[in-house]
């Protein structure tokens, strides 16, 4: 399933349902009103039962009335979890890291081969699809991040690699943006981003479960391992192409390391980090773009196979 958040208009109401072929969504609520007000939360915290409820439920989504759609004329597509009860981001690839420092004139972090770190992020600041909309202080060398996520479906703790895989409930796309002149300072007390990260980070279009994907999970001794081309383009021009195969440290690695010594509960989320050439940081440093950033008026468009397109547009908001 491709399970989405959505938002009616002018009502506000937000909605969960799911995204068909064709690309028509199905309002839960509509079809079955046992869902009234059930959020994609809700339905991870549900377990598998819920879950294998709602697929009979899209399953005989082509024998259900009409009326049992959501309108996409007066819908607003959000974060497929608008609210996740946390957002660690992860530092898996390793060629993004290399190339940073390399810009930087340092050499590789050999703590990067020992063990996978990630960072909190502001859990409360999600979008979704759409505008991006950033005051003049964020706008000083604004970068987007080609990412992809993971979302916690299962109570764990300790668990084994194999045990790690099987908490993923599934995956989407995650942009990291950033505020490089901000995270710059900040970094200097070696602390961690914090304001530089805090304002967007955009989940979605949807999350997609991981039997969907079932055919692109491969295994490995170090877990499965999900094949996907990422590309990034940035008003129709592509800057950035990678594969998430390419994810030194796996997603169960990353949980497995998260949930060491602390409960993971359904509905955190977990990044995976930039992958190599996914942000201006990385390809101005590198000389493959010169000096560009994100500006107001700048559509920024990731996509990543499997799991969909997500597009923003950047406009200057002073109040912010």
């Amino acid at each position: 399933m491709k399970l989405v958040t959505f938002r009616h208009l002018p009502s506000g109401t937000e909605r969960a349902g799911a995204v068909l072929p064709g690309g028509r969504i199905l309002d839960f609520a509509k079809a079955e009103p046992r869902y009234e007000g059930t959020s994609v939360l809700e339905i991870l915290r549900g377990g598998p039962a819920r879950m294998a409820a709602l697929r009979g439920l899209v399953s005989a989504a082509e024998d259900l009335p009409e009326s049992v759609f959501a309108d996409e004329a007066g819908l607003e597509l959000l974060a497929p979890l608008p609210r996740p009860v946390s957002v660690r981001d992860g530092y898996a690839f390793r060629q993004h890291v290399e190339t940073a420092r390399r810009n930087r004139g340092l050499g590789m972090i050999p703590e990067f081969d020992q063990f996978p770190v990630f960072y909190f992020t502001n859990h409360m600041a999600i979008i979704g699809p759409g505008d991006l909309r950033v005051g003049s202080r964020r706008l000083e060398k604004l970068d987007f991040e080609l990412e992809l996520f993971a979302v916690i479906g299962r109570r764990i703790t300790n668990p084994t690699l194999e045990e790690a895989d099987a908490a993923i409930a599934g995956y989407g796309i995650m942009n990291d943006f950033s505020a490089r002149a901000l995270q710059m300072e900040e970094m200097k007390l070696n602390l961690g981003p914090a304001k530089g990260k805090d304002f967007a980070t955009a989940l979605g279009p949807w999350l997609v479960t991981r039997d969907e994907l079932a055919p692109r999970l491969m295994p490995s001794p170090k877990g499965n391992v999900l094949t996907a081309k990422m590309t990034a383009h940035v008003n129709g021009t592509k800057v950035s192409e990678g594969d998430a195969s390419q994810m030194d440290w796996t997603f169960a690695e990353i949980i497995q390391r998260a949930a060491d010594g602390v409960v993971l509960e359904p509905g955190e989320v977990i990044g995976s980090g930039t992958v190599g050439t996914g942000c201006f940081l990385e390809l101005n440093g590198s000389k493959i773009t010169d000096n560009q950033w994100l500006r107001p008026g700048d559509t920024i468009t990731l996509e990543i196979d499997g799991l969909g397109t997500l597009t923003h547009r950047i406009v200057e908001d002073p109040t912010k």
